[in-house]
């Protein structure tokens, strides 16, 4: 038997053979020379009944190869739906530490003046730079007066800048709980996931 024999049952999408390999005690961790587990590649093939069965016989949903990439980001770049939605609950249903996943940036442009219309919008002007173009108008403290045509982003956070810097020229430093439903209801503000974002790419 190969020491790599779950791997090549996987990637020959062969389940029979991969779930007699499982029950006979093959390391379920196998790897290849880049360091990818049988998990992996059927994570790559978006393959989500042995994705099903590997994970289901305990493949570790974060191990990660050479490339540093989970089962989860692999189907992911390959835009494997269906298993990106089962991986994802996979790992919320992992019990023990998980890896920190990094927050995703965003911003997203507004005319000043739709944000305005929440009923407590306050601008507290923290961090103001000059501006690029400062030909004497711009105090570089945030005097300078902005209407509601000036062009504003709303960030990941919640926060507002009048910079696409998500630390410059902030606007709103403090977001509460009714400016993120105005931002979600009003403005349709929200930051995409990675199924919004993905290429979808099932047969």
């Amino acid at each position: 038997m190969s020491d790599l024999s779950l791997i090549e049952a996987v990637k020959a999408g062969d389940y029979a053979e991969a779930e007699k390999l499982i029950q006979s005690g093959v390391d379920i961790h196998q790897e290849d020379e880049q360091g990818w587990t049988p998990l992996n590649f059927a994570a790559g093939k978006g393959d989500l009944p042995l994705i099903k069965l590997l994970v289901e016989s305990g493949a570790d949903v974060f191990k990660v190869g050479r490339d540093r990439r989970t089962p989860y980001m692999i189907a992911l770049a390959a835009g494997r739906v269906s298993a990106v939605k089962y991986l994802a609950e996979a790992e919320e249903r992992y019990v023990g530490e998980k890896p920190a996943r990094a927050e995703r940036r965003y911003c997203k442009a507004y005319h000043l003046g739709d944000l305005r219309k929440y009923p407590l919008w306050r601008e507290n002007r923290v961090n103001w730079k000059n501006s690029s173009d400062d030909n004497g108008s711009n105090n570089g403290d945030g005097s300078d007066h902005l209407n509601d045509d000036n062009v504003v982003f709303i960030h990941q956070d919640f926060t507002v800048t009048e910079s696409v810097w998500h630390n410059e020229n902030i606007l709103l430093d403090n977001p509460d709980d009714g400016w993120r439903e105005f931002c979600a209801n009003a403005l349709d503000f929200k930051v995409p996931s990675d199924l919004d974002l993905i290429v979808p790419n099932e047969s």
